[in-house]
């Protein structure tokens, strides 16, 4: 069996690469990144495929992936990527011509609450691997209700801990930084705060800020304000509170404990036996993609990580959420099946999902957003100079839609 794996930011590398790690031994597996805007530096690179069997990947245009598809005709694609550049990708896959592989998709952490993005921009997957009952179970309602007809998988976090570690033998607390949760200055600066504070009130212990990219480094989201620039413009910091890009892995097997808002991290402290806190100081709802931690027992205040107060969730909740018995998970079994009806012939390609309108030129706009530089053709340029234009009159005259509604009390 031939596997070819696309990935493009430091998370879907990572959770891509993992994911090829849990495929069959005997299977041919091949790891590719896609040159897009969020393309990861060397460091994030080795970080994101660290304890995988990968290590240096080659880079690829569109172009490219297209020609190594109809060359190789590989029976597996992993799409490990952003959801705009699925869709288009997915699109250069049906291009590429017959017996096309099975697509198998996915999100890379915590995706909860279910999203419309995430079933629209992923809608021609053959698979959509997901990774807790909850998850399942919130994305199939959303499809049903959205009349999508679309196969959601279970597989677990494929980069959780094989062996926990012994949990209390470690010492740092680690901070997972995210690129936009919190999103603005005055939220972050205030977790920096709260670290600075942390750091003091326990001399003894290392508080590791734990990032994914330094300053100016590109992540699966557009970070505006970089945590290691804006420490670096404060006096005083402590010797104790340092800064680290490595592995994640590396980070949780000299943990003591895990602080951060919503990272996926939190699900890797959690199976290696390090205890948590996600703090709560900013609330808890859908953009700080915290409700997954409602009824966890995690969630506090940044202030208890000076005080050593951390938490462990319960087993009810652990058991809906990211540890299911691995029994329980279909992805595989699913995913030989769906190859076994594409060698007879039997299977179909999905419908997109809404985005159909504007032809070939709509087409081109996607690919354009989704590739950016790296989509240097002519019609991209073109979909590009009469689009934009045209997507803010169409915004203008949805608010103003929007406005004579409120007016007639509609």
């Amino acid at each position: 069996m031939k596997v070819i794996g696309v990935a493009d930011s430091d998370s879907y590398l990572k959770w891509g690469a993992s994911l090829l790690e849990r495929m069959p031994a005997d299977w041919h597996r091949r790891l590719l990144i896609l040159r897009t805007p969020a393309l990861p530096s060397r460091s994030q690179v080795a970080a994101a495929l660290a304890g995988t069997r990968f290590t240096d990947p080659t880079h690829l245009d569109l172009a490219d992936v297209t020609t190594l598809i109809q060359q190789e005709r590989p029976d597996v694609v992993l799409v490990a990527l952003r959801g705009p550049v699925v869709r288009v990708v997915v699109r250069a896959i049906l291009a590429a011509g017959e017996p096309r592989p099975v697509m198998l998709s996915g999100l890379p952490g915590i995706s909860v609450p279910e999203t419309l993005n995430a079933i629209y921009y992923r809608s021609q997957a053959d698979l959509l691997v997901l990774h807790s009952r909850r998850e399942v179970r919130s994305f199939r309602g959303l499809a049903e209700r959205l009349g999508v007809r679309q196969r959601f998988v279970l597989a677990s976090l494929p980069f959780l801990s094989a062996a926990p570690v012994d949990a209390g033998a470690g010492t740092d607390i680690v901070f997972a930084a995210q690129a936009i949760v919190p999103r603005t200055r005055a939220d972050r600066e205030s977790v920096l705060d709260g670290l600075l504070a942390t750091a003091r009130a326990q001399p003894d212990r290392r508080v590791v800020l734990k990032l994914r990219g330094r300053a100016g480094e590109a992540q699966t989201h557009h970070e505006r304000h970089p945590y290691d620039t804006m420490l670096a413009e404060r006096a005083d910091v402590p010797p104790n509170l340092v800064v680290s890009t490595g592995p994640m892995s590396e980070a949780l097997r000299a943990a003591g404990a895990l602080v951060t808002v919503s990272s996926t991290a939190a699900i890797e402290a959690a199976a290696a036996g390090v205890p948590v806190l996600a703090i709560d100081d900013f609330g808890v709802r859908a953009r700080l993609i915290n409700v997954v931690f409602e009824g966890s027992g995690l969630l506090g205040p940044l202030s208890d990580a000076a005080l050593g107060r951390f938490r462990t969730a319960p087993r009810a909740w652990l058991e809906d959420n990211y540890f299911h018995d691995r029994a329980e998970e279909d992805w595989l079994p699913a995913l030989r099946e769906a190859i076994v009806l594409r060698d007879a012939g039997r299977l179909p390609v999905r419908p997109q999902f809404r985005g159909r309108l504007g032809g070939g030129l709509r087409r081109s706009w996607d690919r354009k957003i989704a590739l950016g530089p790296y989509d240097r053709s002519w019609d991209g340029r073109l979909a590009l100079a009469v689009g934009y234009p045209l997507r803010e009159a169409v915004r203008a005259m949805r608010r103003a839609q929007a406005r004579v509604r409120r007016r007639e009390g509609v």
